[in-house]
């Protein structure tokens, strides 16, 4: 991944969050314009900085950089699976078989 990717694909999943530049920054303990730095490509953020940014948008560094293989819409949907019950999984499991067999 080249720096205007990783640009293209934080912009990505801090929209897809659907918070701005500016609060993401504030809620990992930055300036108000350290994630528009790197957006921008004027910055690219430390080590621990990009743990910060995949914390809080509560993805892995590998789901980050993994772009082909997941997008970012299956990455929300497999973590908010993870916050379900096993009885609440085989819920969405029975539709998602049901949603198949159509």
């Amino acid at each position: 991944m080249f720096e205007e990717d990783f640009q293209k694909r934080l912009n990505e999943l801090r929209q897809q969050k659907g918070v701005s530049a500016r609060d993401m920054s504030l809620s990992i303990g930055q300036n108000p314009g350290y994630i528009n730095n790197i957006e921008s490509g004027k910055a690219l953020p430390s080590m621990s900085a990009f743990f910060f940014i995949c914390d809080y948008l509560n993805i892995t560094p590998k789901d980050f950089f993994d772009t082909e293989s997941i997008d970012s819409n299956q990455i929300s949907l497999v973590n908010s699976l993870k916050k379900l019950s096993p009885e609440e999984i085989n819920h969405v499991s029975l539709i998602v078989n049901d949603i198949i067999k159509k």
